[in-house]
C-alpha cells in the first residue's frame, strides 16, 4: 500500500465566502485520490472550481495559524482534514 501524502489545494476565487476560500486538507494516497476525495466529499457531483494550486506533502505549519490551524482535523488519516464536515468514515 502507499504511504499517505498531505495535500493542501486553493482554488480559482469563489463568488461567495466559503471555509474553501481559505484552501482544503486532504490525505491520500496520492494526487489522483486527493481529487477524488475532492470530488466525493467536498464537491458531491457538483460544479467544480480550478485548482490554482496543490501543495504535495504540506508542512501544515505553513498554513494560515489565525484560522486553518486551530481547525484542521487528523492530517494521518485518509480523507479531508480541512475545513470540517467533509472527513468520511
Amino acid at each position: 500500500m502507499k504511504p499517505l501524502k498531505r495535500y493542501w489545494f486553493t482554488f480559482e476565487k469563489f463568488a461567495e465566502r466559503t471555509p474553501l476560500s481559505l484552501g482544503c486538507g486532504v490525505t491520500a494516497h496520492d494526487y489522483e485520490d486527493a481529487v477524488g476525495l475532492l470530488r466525493e466529499h467536498v464537491f458531491k457531483g457538483k460544479a467544480e472550481p480550478t485548482i490554482t494550486n496543490c501543495v504535495e506533502n504540506v508542512d501544515i505549519r505553513s498554513l494560515d495559524q489565525g484560522h486553518v490551524a486551530p481547525n484542521i482535523g487528523s492530517v494521518v488519516e485518509r480523507g479531508i482534514w480541512f475545513p470540517h464536515g467533509y472527513h468520511q468514515r
